[in-house]
């Protein structure tokens, strides 16, 4: 794969820019416009939308390491289900982030409100992303992917990653072969994508586990989303999924800044959350799946009424997605609690969310890990600041605070000052995790009309669904639901620390096998 992908002149640029530019308009991979774009002000009835940025070709992705993330996927499904269930453990990393983080404290204390008064829907649901990179130390190394981070809140791009896929396909078949420099068809391996389909299936198996309606009314589905939402055509990729023949689940889109405008839970113990569309006001909907792409960080939550709007989800008998405790077992801290090495003569961590006797794949998950420290003042702890704060040994290093979105993360010779900008008895709400070492890959990127040719580093997400009963005391009987739902890559340029698409720093991409 030395020369793929291949050169391409000016005018193949421009060629290919004009196919990739339509293909993605007439089929949905699209975002609104960034005001650098268009100027709000230019657009006052919020119809436009533009081509999101993508790759001209596929990113080549070693097979080995593609098959090493999808085969954990189901693992790591399960192992983060245990984990939510395990309310000791979660009080205990609570605790061990520390009221420096008044985000995860304020999540918890509304997850205990709720406890006093007691859960009345033991159904969860989990549609979440495992992202990894690459990790080649040496050129004559093996490469394995080494994880990135968990996410299980509002795991994004699955709509768009199916149909980068369809349209690298595309280009396969159609362009590349006309190319001075021609991919000969067949030459690339472009894995089936579902992942739109796949993350629907695990919303209408929620729909389904909820049951019947109260007081004969319909059932519904809500995307819980926020003000301004620019990457509307994802979730409506999933959308358009879940209310598809043949099942035609009714799904609302609901600002989480409205919900307690426009919801409310039912009189009696049941604490059904009845919604009634604000353009449908002579209609009134039972909530069975609340299917959250908001909530992951401080910025939704700008006042006491979002927190409670939060809490009057939590309590009510909707199944969540996520819950408060599934929010936080997706904490950095948990990650590098159960990635941390092993030291003692007792049993790994991993151990007790899930049996090796039970779980074959353990190792297999286990191998997945990279090495993260906490900067707690344990003794790994210590160890971990001497690491930060030395000029040199931080160069290998990022420094992770506990939160989704991208742009939070402090990168290698930043990490000192950074570090004693802040009081020491805050530096434990942050991980310390060891940078990756991607191997060298190339690609040409589209970004607004433009073509950014040179280096890449590509990270790949593997989707998964899962629907488990918290209050199930058979292990045997705790999943209802539990499946790989397709993948994610999102390239960047080698020079840029962060890779967030909507962000503005990365691009949609698909693999081809190597």
């Amino acid at each position: 794969m030395s020369s793929y992908p291949p050169e391409i002149s000016a005018s193949e640029g421009e060629r290919l820019t004009e196919v990739a530019k339509d293909w993605c308009i007439a089929h949905g991979l699209v975002v609104r416009p960034p005001p650098a774009v268009v100027a709000a002000g230019q657009d006052p009835g919020n119809i436009l939308a533009t081509a999101v940025p993508v790759t001209l070709f596929p990113s080549p992705f070693p097979k080995l390491c593609f098959d090493q993330g999808a085969h954990v996927q189901k693992t790591y499904n399960d192992l983060y289900a245990a984990i939510s269930r395990d309310e000791d453990f979660l009080a205990q990393i609570v605790k061990e982030i520390g009221d420096s983080d008044e985000f995860t404290q304020a999540l918890w204390k509304v997850h205990l409100r709720v406890k006093e008064e007691g859960y009345v829907q033991p159904l969860s649901l989990g549609l979440f992303r495992s992202d990894y990179m690459v990790h080649q130390e040496t050129p004559e190394s093996t490469p394995q992917v080494k994880q990135v981070e968990f996410n299980t809140i509002a795991s994004s791009f699955g709509g768009l990653s199916a149909q980068t896929s369809l349209l690298h396909r595309y280009l396969a078949a159609a362009e590349y072969g006309l190319l001075a420099n021609p991919v000969i068809k067949g030459a690339t391996t472009l894995p089936d994508n579902h992942s739109a389909k796949g993350l629907a299936q695990g919303i209408i198996q929620a729909f389904t586990a909820y049951g019947e309606a109260k007081a004969g009314r319909q059932k519904c589905v809500i995307f819980l989303t926020q003000d301004g939402e620019r990457n509307i055509f994802d979730q409506k990729h999933l959308e358009y999924e879940v209310s598809a023949p043949p099942q035609t689940i009714p799904v609302f889109r609901l600002p989480f800044s409205e919900v307690l405008q426009h919801t409310r839970l039912a009189e009696g113990d049941g604490r059904q959350l009845l919604y009634t569309p604000p353009q449908l006001s002579h209609l009134t909907f039972e909530v069975a799946v609340v299917y959250m792409r908001c909530g992951y960080g401080p910025g939704d939550y700008p006042s006491e009424s979002a927190w409670e709007a939060r809490y009057h989800l939590e309590r009510s008998a909707a199944i969540k997605c996520p819950t408060v405790l599934t929010q936080v077992a997706g904490t950095k801290k948990v990650q590098q609690v159960l990635a941390t090495p092993n030291t003692s003569a007792s049993a790994p961590i991993l151990h007790r969310f899930l049996s090796p006797a039970t779980h074959t794949t353990l190792k297999d998950l286990e191998a997945t890990f990279t090495n993260i420290y906490p900067l707690d003042t344990s003794a790994a702890g210590q160890e971990a600041r001497k690491l930060a704060l030395d000029p040199e040994q931080c160069k290998r290093y990022v420094l992770k605070p506990q939160r989704e979105g991208g742009g939070n993360n402090i990168y290698r010779s930043a990490i000192p000052e950074f570090l004693r900008s802040k009081p020491e008895e805050h530096w434990g709400a942050y991980i310390l995790m060891e940078l990756i070492t991607p191997p060298p890959v190339r690609n040409t990127i589209l970004r607004n009309g433009n073509l950014e040719s040179g280096g890449v580093i590509c990270e790949l997400g593997i989707y998964g669904t899962c629907l488990w009963d918290q209050n199930e005391k058979d292990e045997s009987k705790v999943l209802r639901w539990n499946d790989m739902a397709g993948y994610l890559l999102r390239t960047k340029g080698d020079q840029s620390e962060e890779g967030g698409v909507a962000a503005g720093f990365g691009c949609m991409d698909s693999v081809a096998l190597i």
